[in-house]
């Protein structure tokens, strides 16, 4: 059983983070049928999680739109048997997983804030390839470990590395061309409804 589904069962105390650091490789028959390809040009989208009540920043994630769109979701929580991992990386995210990921984490106490930035084709091939060798991430490690594979992708190099998403939010938002969409919603703040929440939308 990949560990994000068992994660739909399991109750977790932080907001985006799940315990992480363990290596889950999925089939290769998975990953190539779940594969998807956005008609989008490329680009990158950075996910933050915010607290409300105290505008720390909980989780981050990065969208990454290449020759496919997956997720690198470092420590993440979010999972669901349909969606093949390896270590980290979510494949197949189509809209209606992207639109299920937003709103799982975006609940009465936590606000997700999405920056988008196109990029050429190579930058977001490169940060695709960066992010299937990065390997199992451990919890709370996951800003460190975008912000690590941004800078090293061209133009990106000036972010440096930080432990803080609200720090990789601020500085990922100066970058010229980001546009910022924040998702807010009054869901339950519990995880535990978010999952089954996700289980409904993907299951159906």
């Amino acid at each position: 059983m990949q560990r994000r589904a068992f994660l739909i069962a399991a109750p977790l105390a932080l907001a985006g983070c799940g315990t992480g650091g363990e290596a889950v490789w999925a089939a290769d028959a998975a990953v190539d049928a779940a594969r998807y390809v956005h008609d989008g040009p490329p680009a990158l989208t950075l996910y933050t999680v915010n607290n409300l009540g105290t505008g720390n920043g909980a989780h981050s994630a990065l969208l990454i739109n290449a020759s496919q769109r997956v997720l690198f979701d470092p420590a993440g929580s979010f999972g669901h048997p349909s969606i093949p991992e390896r270590n980290d990386v979510l494949f197949g995210m189509t809209p209606q997983v992207v639109k299920s990921y937003v709103s799982y984490h975006s609940r009465a106490s936590y606000v997700t804030v999405e920056q988008r930035l196109e990029v050429p084709a190579p930058t977001a091939e490169a940060a695709l390839k960066l992010a299937l060798s990065a390997g199992p991430v451990r919890q709370a490690f996951c800003t460190r470990a975008i912000s690590q594979l941004l800078g090293q992708l061209p133009g990106f190099e000036g972010l440096g590395t930080t432990w803080f998403p609200d720090k990789l939010m601020a500085r990922f938002g100066a970058l010229p061309g980001v546009v910022t969409t924040e998702h807010n919603e009054n869901d339950s703040d519990s995880l535990r409804d978010a999952r089954r929440a996700v289980a409904r939308q993907l299951d159906s």
